[in-house]
C-alpha cells in the first residue's frame, strides 16, 4: 500500500507500525453509544495513531461509532461480548480471542480482558506493554520492564467514571482521561 492510499478505518495492517506514537486504549464500552462517541471524538482530537479495545464491546452496532475512528483498530473479545461472528465481521476481522499478541513500533504488546494472567505476562519479560480491562478500574503501573495499563471503562454502567487511556508508545508513558 502506498503512503497516500486511503484505507478502511477499522483495518489495522502493519503499514502504520513505523509511524505510531500515541495509542488509544479503551475497554468495557458495553453498548454505551454516547460514551463511545465521546471516546472516538477524544481519541481523534488527541491524534492517536492506533486504538486497542480490551473487550466487552458487547454488540456489533457499536461499530457504527467505532467506524468513525481516523486510525486503525484492534480489539479482543471480553466476557460480555454476544454475537462474536457478527462482531468479527463488523470489525473487519480485527476482533480477536484473548490473549492477543501484537507489535507496534517495535513494542511487544499483549491484550487481555480479564486480569488473571497480567502478572505472568508482565513478569515474563517478553512484553513491553500489557493491556487489560474487565475490572472497570483504571490502572497504570510498571512491573519489571512492562507497562501495565487498564483504561477503566468507557461505558457508564455501575459506579465510577467513564475513562480511557492514552499511551505514548515511544516513551512508554501512559495517562488516564475522564470522559464524563
Amino acid at each position: 500500500m502506498e503512503t497516500g492510499e486511503k484505507q478502511h478505518k477499522l483495518h489495522s495492517p502493519v503499514f502504520f507500525a513505523q509511524r505510531l506514537m500515541l495509542i488509544g486504549i479503551i475497554s468495557d464500552s458495553h453498548d454505551d453509544m454516547s460514551s463511545m462517541k465521546k471516546a472516538v471524538d477524544l481519541l481523534t482530537a488527541e491524534k492517536v495513531s492506533y486504538v486497542v479495545h480490551a473487550g466487552d464491546i458487547t454488540s456489533p452496532f457499536t461499530f457504527e461509532i467505532l467506524g468513525g475512528l481516523s486510525c486503525p483498530f484492534t480489539g479482543i473479545f471480553g466476557n460480555n461480548d454476544g454475537d462474536k461472528v457478527l462482531l468479527k465481521e463488523k470489525s473487519g476481522g480485527n476482533i480477536h480471542n484473548q490473549p492477543h499478541f501484537m507489535t507496534l513500533s517495535e513494542r511487544r504488546i499483549v491484550v487481555l480482558h480479564e486480569a488473571d494472567l497480567v502478572r505472568a505476562f508482565a513478569d515474563s519479560g517478553d512484553f513491553d506493554l500489557v493491556i487489560y480491562g474487565h475490572t472497570h478500574s483504571p490502572v497504570i503501573r510498571m512491573q519489571k520492564r512492562a507497562l501495565i495499563v487498564n483504561p477503566g471503562k468507557v461505558g457508564r454502567l455501575h459506579n465510577g467514571e467513564s475513562t480511557l487511556a492514552i499511551v505514548d508508545i515511544e516513551k512508554m508513558d501512559a495517562r488516564i482521561i475522564r470522559l464524563d
